[in-house]
């Protein structure tokens, strides 16, 4: 999930956490990398709290995000939803 850095190859993109959150409704996610701020007042936190809330969470989560401080608070986010 990012709002402006391409992906690497093999990876599909969501833009936004709607985007997101479609993909992981379908079971498409295995892998999922994140940045926290994807523009607009849109960010990760509402699909943590998604997948939280529907017990559905990828394989493997990455953070991505380049601030120190949004990468500290998704991880402890994710840390406290996925017990």
């Amino acid at each position: 999930m990012d709002d402006s850095l391409t992906p690497p190859d093999g990876w599909a993109w969501a833009k936004t956490s709607a985007g997101a959150i479609d993909a992981l409704c379908f079971g498409m996610v295995q892998r999922l990398s994140l940045d926290y701020d994807l523009g607009d007042g849109d960010t990760t936190c509402s699909v943590i709290r998604w997948m939280r809330e529907n017990g559905m969470w990828p394989q493997e989560i990455r953070i991505h995000c380049t601030n120190p401080v949004s990468v500290d608070w998704l991880t402890g986010l994710i840390d406290r939803c996925h017990k």
